[in-house]
């Protein structure tokens, strides 16, 4: 077992070298991004990578506070849901009105691999090559979709 302040600085390291891997790489449309705090313009809705010491995932997460409004958010998602899997080339999990750690209603449109571990250096190459492809997919299904949620702002 790490330490906190151990496991801290590995989790910290592993996302500082995921970051370094990725930050050269130009979004679909063509600007600097940054991969690891993707911003999509949309308050409430996040692309976010998580590892631990037993999975790793990638996904899309509507946090609406408002159950209705975020299921008409996930609903606008599953209208294009077609479009995401073609862009990520493989089926992701879909969960409307899930509990996340915090104990928060949330949806979400997820992948995730296990077993993997964020705590051994071993598994990074593993982690890079799971998170790297998937959110420059994202991205790319993105850069053409965030208008259908136009009308919902």
């Amino acid at each position: 077992m790490y330490k906190r302040e151990e496991a801290s600085q590995l989790r910290q390291a592993f996302w500082t070298t995921l970051g370094q891997y990725i930050a050269p790489l130009p979004s679909a449309d063509g600007v600097k991004v940054n991969w690891l705090n993707y911003k999509t313009g949309l308050k409430h809705v996040y692309f976010r990578m998580q590892a631990d010491k037993k999975f790793a995932s990638i996904g899309i997460e509507i946090t609406i506070p408002d159950p209705e409004i975020q299921q008409l958010f996930f609903e606008q998602f599953t209208e294009l849901k077609f479009v995401l899997h073609d862009s990520l080339g493989e089926e992701w999990e879909w969960q409307l009105h899930t509990t996340d750690e915090n104990g928060k209603t949330i949806s979400r449109i997820y992948k995730e691999i296990a077993p993997v571990n964020v705590f051994n250096r071993d598994d990074w190459p593993q982690l890079i090559s799971f998170f790297k492809p998937r959110i420059i997919s994202l991205d790319e299904f993105w850069s053409n979709a965030k208008y259908s949620f136009d009308s919902l702002m």
